[in-house]
């Protein structure tokens, strides 16, 4: 989705979200009871379709908490124009960037509509297993594929719904491939899925010019008929399945850029949305099971606050859990994420938060998701050096894993399925500090304090920074593993000495007696001194990295 758009939605929902952290300061987040363990709920031999099957029935399974990290090709046709964000929607507001990108590019989208557009994304450069290989070596333990977006076409060979890439624009079957290419790897296969919105989405394509030489012109998607596909590339296929039909598409009348600009506000602000009127709700049901049923993924993401769609969100949640266990033995392997989950479901799914993070420690597992760009691939983005930082990226898998979250991390790609060489650099500096460090990440668990320090992010979604890191050595998190403390230091001091004040003498936090310290990776020693006011550190100058360094603290009842 679009932060800038979305902002004005998160605000208000966000602090429903973060209603349970009352103590919200990194240095005061308090651990629940269970936080530390995974919580084993046995399954019911079988989900039903509400919340209380799925509430008293789930429990996060430890690929999940284990894995920590993950990486999303978040790939569309809104990748083309290289214009950023909300493309397929934009490209119909007059006064937009799309919009004039689209005029000067491709012509007025009463000629040229987005649907053009999907079937300009040719792929004809797409190297799954070379992404992938690159993935797994930056440390992701799990990979997510875009199946859909808001502009309703599906990525993979869709049995319900006919606008899908093995008949328009790349002619192959996105999300098998990169399924396949996912499972040879050893990595845990994630979908995500946008197309519950697309019926209201999609309404802009709808409306016209309110002003200017085509004032009053409807762009395509009012005009379009199957009948007018005859002789074209697009025969067969109903314009109007894509665009999902005029369920309130701007009415006549409109003669200002503020009335335009009102109007495609209201349909936005519709993120909480019940069932629309027609078919469209069971048609979109049918889809995600053939989705899941055909590529049989670990995990289903939503981009919706709660599930989608009301019942049919709980009906397909509840299929999928069963589903799980019968491919598995009994198993329940199955995640599926929604945004701004109410507190009381969260032990149901998994509650995701778009671009932002807690300021506590979560009860139950959840995870954030951010990219190191704007979601669909931008030029401007790429001229202006606008790409996160490996130190952003790692500074935010530090904070987010000490709260009891994964990360899900982005990298735009090009049309064509490549990425550039400014965003492959992140991704190879990111493999080199996980490569190393990786393993005080993987499979830890929270600790009684998240962490300390001067900085403390945001919370909610939408709330995160700018592309550069600002966390210092004197922002720490904590997390244990095996029986150790991990303290992930967040930058390297400039008098080479770390000082934790949660570890110093007498702390009732850290009661526990400090028997040794390494850096993670290498058994030698540290030197170190436990004062009153600090556990010091003193490390070695050639161990030094700018990003930071994890210590492995051991000793007796360090993680009690």
């Amino acid at each position: 989705m679009k932060a800038n758009r979305r902002e004005m939605i998160g605000g208000a929902i966000a602090a429903a979200a973060l209603a349970p952290a009352a103590a919200s300061a990194v240095t005061t987040a308090r651990q629940a009871p269970g936080v530390g363990r995974a919580l084993k709920v046995p399954a019911p031999a079988r989900f039903t379709p509400d919340w209380e099957s799925l509430t008293t029935g789930y429990s996060v399974p430890d690929w999940f908490r284990d894995a920590k990290f993950g990486m999303w090709a978040h790939w569309t046709a809104q990748c083309v124009p290289e214009a950023g964000d909300w493309y397929a929607r934009d490209m119909y507001l007059p006064g937009s960037r799309a919009y004039e990108h689209h005029l000067k590019h491709y012509g007025h989208p009463a000629d040229v509509g987005f649907m053009q557009i999907q079937n300009l994304w040719k792929a004809d450069r797409w190297d799954p297993g070379r992404l992938l290989d690159l993935y797994k070596k930056a440390g992701a333990k799990y990979f997510m594929a875009l199946a859909n977006h808001h502009d309703n076409l599906d990525t993979y060979d869709s049995r319900y719904h006919p606008w899908n890439t093995t008949r328009v624009g790349p002619r192959r079957d996105i999300i098998g491939e990169w399924q396949k290419a996912a499972r040879a790897r050893g990595l845990r296969f994630a979908v995500s899925n946008h197309s519950a919105h697309a019926w209201h989405w999609n309404q802009p394509a709808y409306g016209y010019d309110p002003t200017g030489p085509r004032a009053g012109e409807r762009y395509d998607a009012y005009k379009l008929t199957a009948a007018q596909g005859r002789g074209q590339w697009w025969e067969g296929l109903d314009p109007q399945q894509l665009y999902t039909g005029r369920f309130m598409s701007m009415p006549d009348g409109i003669r200002t850029l503020d009335e335009a600009n009102a109007w495609h506000e209201a349909t936005d602000r519709l993120w909480n949305e019940g069932v629309p009127a027609g078919d469209f709700a069971a048609n979109w049901l049918m889809r995600v099971k053939d989705l899941a049923e055909k590529y049989r993924p670990d995990m289903v993401y939503f981009d919706n606050f709660d599930l989608p769609l009301e019942q049919y969100g709980l009906d397909f949640t509840s299929w999928f859990y069963n589903q799980s266990m019968k491919w598995n033995g009994g198993r329940l392997e199955a995640v599926v994420t929604s945004k701004v989950t109410p507190p009381q479901r969260r032990m149901g799914i998994v509650d995701d938060v778009e671009r932002g993070g807690k300021s506590y420690i979560e009860r139950f597992p959840w995870q954030t998701d951010t990219c190191i760009g704007n979601w669909h691939y931008d030029i401007d983005v790429y001229n202006n050096d606008g790409y996160k930082t490996a130190a952003n990226v790692i500074h935010t898998l530090c904070d987010v894993v000490s709260k009891n979250g994964n990360l899900m991390l982005s990298v735009p790609m090009r049309g064509d399925g490549t990425i550039d060489d400014k965003e492959e650099k992140v991704v190879n500096d990111i493999a080199e500090w996980m490569g190393r460090y990786g393993e005080a990440i993987y499979g830890s668990r929270p600790w009684k304090l998240n962490g300390e320090g001067p900085t403390r992010p945001n919370a909610g979604n939408f709330s995160e920074g700018g592309p550069k890191s600002p966390y210092t050595a004197r922002d720490v998190r904590y997390v244990t593993r095996g029986g150790n403390l991990h303290a992930l230091v967040m930058g390297w001091p400039e008098d080479g000495v770390v000082q934790m004040t949660l570890l110093a003498q007498g702390n009732p936090t850290m009661p526990g007696r400090i028997e040794r310290v390494t850096i993670q990776g290498d058994n030698t020693p540290l030197a170190f001194r436990r004062t009153a006011e600090a556990l010091e550190v003193t490390l070695p100058q050639d161990a030094r990295h700018p990003i930071g360094v994890p210590l492995v603290i051991a000793g007796n009842g360090v993680t009690a």
